[in-house]
C-alpha cells in the first residue's frame, strides 16, 4: 500500500482545534510581513535569517492574484516557488496570503486585463450624497464572471502548491482574500446590487436565522429586533423584513460575500485541501476602543466605515454558515479592545487566529492572553520583517513560547486549564500610593482561586504579561514577567493559606515539554510565602538599597500552594 502524504490539518480536541503537521500538534509563532516583501525571493533572502533569529516559525505573506497571472490562462509561479524553497531552507513555514479580488476592500491586486475590463468584470458603486452614483475600484459581487476569474485563479495557484510542497508542508494554511467588504458605502449601489437587494431574503437565510436565533451572536441579535418582532410578513425584501438602513445593507453584503468567498474557497480546496480561513477589518467605536486613537483611522463604527458585509461580530453568524469551506474567520486586531476582541472570535468554537495585530510591546503583552485564554492557534504582528531581531519585542516572547510550545499546547487541550494576561505600563503622571489602573485577574481552578496582580517592587511598578497554567491539585506553572500569583482555597473552613513550594525552571525536552528545577525559590522571593513572584529583569527598587526581588530570569517557574 503506498501512503498518501498527511498534509496540514485542523484537528479537534474538546472545544477547540490544534493544527497538526506530521502527525503532531504545532504551535505557530507568526509574523505577517509588509504587503509588497514576498514578491521578491531575493528581498526575502535577507529576511528568512532575521526572522529564525526573532523565533519566528511562520510568516504570512502575499500572492498577489496580478502577479501569478499577469495574462488570463497563463500562470506564473515561479518567483512564488523560489521564496517556498527558501522557507523551507531556514526551517520556516508560510500562510500564504491570497490577494485576489479583494485586498482591505479594494480590488488593486486584480490583473490588468480585469483592471481594465469593467464591462466585463464590473464594478461596484458607491452611492453619494445627492444621489451622485460613483463607480469604486471594486469588483462587484454581483456578476459571476468576477467570482469564476477568481476561483480559477486560486484553484491553480492551490494545485501548484500541492505540486511543489506535498510531503514537505512548508506551507500550512491559505487565507482567502483580504479583510473583505465594501468601503464609503453601506452596500453595493449597482444596477445588479440592487436588482438583488429587491428581491426576497433568501429562503435558506430566513430558516437559518429564525431556528437558530438563541445561538446566535449578541451583536446580530441586537440588529435583528425588527426581524423577531414581525410576525408577519415571514419573507419579503431585505428592507421589508429587517427594517431600513445600513445594517439591513450590511446583513446583504455579508450574505453575498460570504457565498462569492466560500465559492472561491471550495475552488481550491478541490486542488488541494490545506486549512482556509479570511480576516477581517474590525468596527471601532464606544466600548470596543481601547486607545486614544481617532475613530476615523480603525474605520469607524457603521458599514461603510469599515469594510461593509466583512465579517465583523455583527454579522459572524451569517460567514459561519454560509462560507463552511473556511476552516475559520480571523480577525485582525490592532485598535479594538484585545481580550473581548478574542472572545467574539470564539463564538461558536470558530478557532481563535489573529493574523494581523500591534507589533510593538503594548501588542506583543497581548498575545499570552490569546494562547493561554483563548487556545489561539496564532497571534501575529504585522509589518514584522521591518524590526531587527534585538529590537523587536516578539523576539524575548516568541522565544519563551516556543521552549515551552508543548506544553502550551496540552494546556489548551484542557478546558479551563489556563489564563493568560497583560498589564500594560503605568501612566506617566502615575505616583507611588496611586492606585493601579490594572485590574487583577481572579480564576477559580478546581478548589483554588488563583489572583494574578502586577509584580511587587518598592518603585514603579512594570509592565507584565505571561500565562498560568493549572498541573492538577495545588500545582501551577507560571510563564513570562512582570506578575505575581497567590491562591486560597476555596474550601469555608480553611484557616490558612500559603506557598508550600516554588522552583524556577528550565526546559530540559522541548519535544516533550519535560523541565527540570533550576533553583528553589523561598522567602523574600515569594515575599514569605504570600506570592509567587515573576519579576521584570530590571524592577525598580525606587532608591530602597536592598535588592529585594530576583528577576525570572527564565520566565518559568512552578508552584506549589498548601491550606489547612
Amino acid at each position: 500500500m503506498v501512503s498518501v502524504p498527511k498534509i496540514p490539518h485542523l484537528q479537534q480536541y474538546g472545544t477547540t482545534k490544534q493544527l497538526v503537521i506530521d502527525g503532531k500538534p504545532f504551535l505557530m509563532l507568526g509574523g505577517e510581513l509588509q504587503n509588497s516583501s514576498m514578491s521578491s525571493a531575493e528581498f526575502m533572502s535577507e529576511v528568512w535569517p532575521k526572522m529564525a533569529a526573532t523565533n519566528v516559525n511562520t510568516l504570512l505573506g502575499c500572492v498577489p492574484w496580478e502577479m501569478i497571472e499577469p495574462e488570463e490562462g497563463k500562470f506564473d509561479f515561479s518567483e512564488l516557488d523560489k521564496v517556498v524553497k527558501g522557507a523551507r531552507e531556514h526551517g520556516l513555514h508560510l500562510i500564504l496570503l491570497w490577494f485576489g479580488s479583494w485586498k482591505n476592500g479594494r480590488s488593486t491586486y486584480v490583473p490588468s486585463w480585469i483592471k481594465t475590463n469593467p464591462k466585463r468584470f464590473p464594478r461596484a458603486e458607491i452611492r453619494k450624497a445627492g444621489g451622485v452614483i460613483e463607480t469604486a475600484d471594486v469588483l462587484s459581487l454581483f456578476h459571476e464572471q468576477n467570482n469564476e476569474a477568481d476561483m480559477k485563479a486560486f484553484r491553480q495557484l492551490l494545485s501548484h502548491v500541492k505540486h511543489v510542497d506535498e510531503g514537505h508542508n512548508t506551507v500550512l494554511m491559505v487565507q482567502v482574500e483580504n479583510e473583505v467588504g465594501l468601503l464609503f458605502d453601506s452596500r453595493d449601489g449597482s444596477a445588479a446590487a440592487n436588482e438583488q437587494f429587491a428581491k426576497h431574503v433568501p429562503e435558506e437565510l430566513l430558516k437559518y436565522l429564525a431556528e437558530d436565533y438563541d445561538s446566535l451572536n449578541e451583536d446580530l441579535r441586537v440588529n435583528l429586533k425588527t426581524f423577531v418582532a414581525r410576525s408577519k410578513p415571514q419573507s419579503g425584501t431585505w428592507e421589508v423584513v429587517f427594517g431600513k438602513g445600513p445594517k439591513t445593507d450590511e446583513l446583504f453584503m455579508a450574505y453575498h460575500y460570504a457565498l462569492y468567498v466560500n465559492r472561491v474557497a471550495a475552488a481550491g480546496k478541490e486542488a488541494y485541501p490545506l486549512p482556509l480561513y479570511t480576516n477581517v477589518w474590525q468596527n471601532y467605536a464606544g466600548d470596543d476602543s481601547d486607545n486614544e486613537f481617532p475613530v476615523v483611522v480603525g474605520g469607524g463604527g457603521m458599514p461603510g466605515d469599515y469594510p461593509s458585509g466583512g465579517a465583523i461580530s455583527d454579522v459572524l453568524d451569517i460567514w459561519l454558515k454560509f462560507a463552511p469551506s473556511l476552516d475559520f474567520i480571523a480577525p485582525d486586531v490592532y485598535l479594538n479592545e484585545y481580550s473581548s476582541s478574542c472572545a467574539k472570535y470564539r463564538h461558536k468554537n470558530n478557532p481563535l487566529f489573529i493574523p494581523e495585530q500591534r507589533r510593538d510591546e503594548y501588542g506583543v503583552r497581548r498575545i499570552w492572553a490569546a494562547y493561554g485564554t483563548f487556545q489561539a492557534l496564532m497571534a501575529s504582528p504585522f509589518g514584522i520583517d521591518t524590526l531587527e531581531p534585538a529590537e523587536n519585542p516578539f523576539t524575548t516572547h516568541y522565544g519563551l513560547l516556543n521552549s515551552v510550545s508543548q506544553i502550551v499546547l496540552d494546556a489548551q487541550r484542557r478546558p479551563d486549564s489556563s489564563l493568560g494576561f497583560y498589564f500594560d505600563d503605568l501612566p506617566a503622571t502615575w505616583k507611588k500610593g496611586d492606585a493601579d489602573p490594572a485590574k487583577p485577574y481572579v480564576q477559580t481552578f478546581d478548589s483554588w482561586m488563583v489572583t494574578i496582580s502586577r509584580c511587587f517592587v518598592f518603585g514603579k511598578p512594570g509592565p507584565g504579561s505571561g500565562m498560568v497554567i493549572h498541573l492538577g491539585g495545588a500545582r501551577f506553572l507560571l510563564l513570562g514577567w512582570g506578575f505575581q500569583v497567590s491562591a486560597v482555597s476555596t474550601d469555608p473552613s480553611t484557616k490558612f493559606n500559603g506557598i508550600l513550594r516554588m522552583e524556577e525552571k528550565v526546559v530540559a525536552d522541548r519535544e516533550t515539554g519535560r523541565l527540570r528545577t533550576l533553583r528553589t525559590l523561598g522567602g523574600d522571593e515569594t515575599r514569605s510565602g504570600a506570592h509567587a513572584m515573576m519579576p521584570n529583569k530590571d524592577p525598580d527598587y525606587g532608591g530602597f538599597p536592598i535588592a529585594v526581588t530576583i528577576p525570572a530570569r527564565t520566565g518559568i517557574a512552578e508552584v506549589e500552594f498548601y491550606a489547612f
